[in-house]
């Protein structure tokens, strides 16, 4: 590929415009009236602006990405994550019009996209799934019967998609009843269909993926976990890797599972397979994202691969650098933090002018950042600010580097969740490493008045 648009905005597009550097390929970047002064903008070789500030008048337009991708006659489009990444009629559209979609197929992006298609598929291939509804449920009649069979408490799902969005935890019956056709309707609203399905709530439970790399020649290779279990809202906060607790069994038995995953739909490109681990570490899958993840930098820290260039070179008919998993290694622990212009007590976001944006230094730290001293963050997207990657030598050593780091970080004219980090990172239950998805919600309840 000699030139890529980048449908997406903030860090993820200085990220992917950082190695299409490093590669001689040149970037075209779209943006919106409200980024019109972000860094992408500037680091971009090409930059067009396709709307206004709301994202479903700019970013989410399919019609004007693929004007300016049909204008500046780009090889491929890159839609980073998020926004139009996993939108199967996008990738579609991409391709018809002989433009390379850098990711899987639309038809692997469909089928992984509806959450009660890939339980089927997953079942199929012998990957454990976690008890559930056998397909969506219609009725609140039907999900009562559901939850009866699997007991409560239950989680109930939007099939079309996931994230704090798509799901509400239900302890009963009532709860169940209360909450049903809120869920359908807010699935419609956000995923475009109101089809929702039941799964058991695995209590004290890990939240652990396994990144994947697939190709056009049969090969498909995993690049180890990544703990995601810090969470609020069901929203991840911290990931790291290696995981801190579970035994290297069952991560190879995760890893297996993870494979076959990919295999079962002949998956090219990055993927993530997403698993909930019980306390005796029986591990079911939940999802597969068919794109980058937010958290793939700590991937690259303990393996030293750019996740990116991958990407592009499997975009472009190329094998994986790395076909055969035992070429594969990793060393050292890397956390990532991601700091968000937002309330630390309430989660609230905290849209504003950033008056200081200055980071802690030190060896073994990355900062993916998509804004500047100066920047405006704004109310229309996701107010993450940036994503603070730290490797040690071990996972102590990540930790003490991260202390020391944030001892160094200053932000203002904005609220953010630093504070909170400060305080996790001292704390005995994160430093042991034995933490749950329910973890920061009791760390809170402990810790904030």
């Amino acid at each position: 590929m000699q030139k890529i648009l980048i449908a997406n905005r903030g860090e993820i597009a200085s990220r992917i415009i950082k190695t299409c550097k490093q590669l001689n390929i040149q970037t075209v970047a779209v943006y919106s009236d409200a980024d019109k002064d972000m860094p992408f903008v500037k680091e971009a070789d090409i930059s067009h602006r396709i709307g206004e500030a709301q994202v479903n008048r700019s970013y989410l337009v399919v019609d004007h990405i693929l004007d300016v991708a049909k204008k500046e006659k780009v090889d491929g489009i890159h839609p980073g994550y998020g926004l139009l990444s996993e939108n199967a009629d996008f990738a579609k559209r991409v391709t018809e019009e002989g433009i390379t979609f850098i990711g899987p197929s639309s038809e692997i992006i469909e089928k992984m996209g509806d959450k009660v298609e890939a339980r089927k598929v997953m079942q199929q291939a012998s990957v454990p799934v976690v008890p559930g509804s056998e397909g969506g449920v219609e009725s609140i009649e039907d999900a009562k019967q559901v939850a009866k069979g699997i007991g409560y408490p239950i989680m109930l799902k939007a099939s079309g998609g996931g994230g704090g969005i798509g799901m509400i935890r239900c302890e009963n019956e009532q709860a169940l009843v209360q909450s049903f056709d809120s869920t359908k309707n807010r699935a419609k609203a956000y995923f475009g269909k109101e089809e929702v399905f039941l799964e058991k709530c695995i209590e004290h439970a890990r939240h652990v993926e396994v990144q994947i790399f697939g190709d056009h020649h049969g090969n498909v290779v995993h690049l180890f976990e990544r703990n995601c279990s810090v969470q609020r809202r069901n929203q991840k906060v911290i990931e790291e890797s290696p995981s801190p607790v579970l035994s290297e069994a069952a991560k190879e038995k995760m890893f297996a599972s993870a494979i076959q995953a990919g295999k079962a739909v002949n998956y090219t490109n990055a993927g993530t397979v997403e698993f909930i681990v019980d306390e005796e570490e029986n591990f079911y899958f939940l999802e597969m994202n068919t794109r980058l993840q937010v958290e793939h930098p700590v991937t690259e820290a303990i393996t030293g691969l750019d996740l990116v260039k991958w990407q592009l070179l499997v975009a472009s008919g190329e094998p994986l650098p790395l076909c055969k998993q035992e070429e594969i290694s990793r060393n050292g622990h890397a956390i990532e933090f991601r700091v968000y212009a937002e309330d630390p007590k309430t989660f609230y976001p905290s849209p504003g002018l950033l008056t200081t944006l200055q980071w802690g230094e030190g060896e073994g730290v990355r900062i993916d950042s998509g804004y500047e001293e100066g920047n405006k963050v704004t109310p229309f997207y996701d107010p993450m600010i940036s994503k603070c990657i730290i490797k040690g030598n071990d996972r102590s050593d990540a930790v003490h580097k991260a202390k020391l780091f944030f001892e160094g970080v200053t932000i203002e004219g904005v609220k953010t969740n630093v504070t909170l980090f400060r305080d996790i990172i001292e704390d005995r239950g994160f430093i042991e490493g034995a933490y749950t998805t329910k973890w920061l919600q009791d760390f809170l309840s402990a810790t904030r008045p």
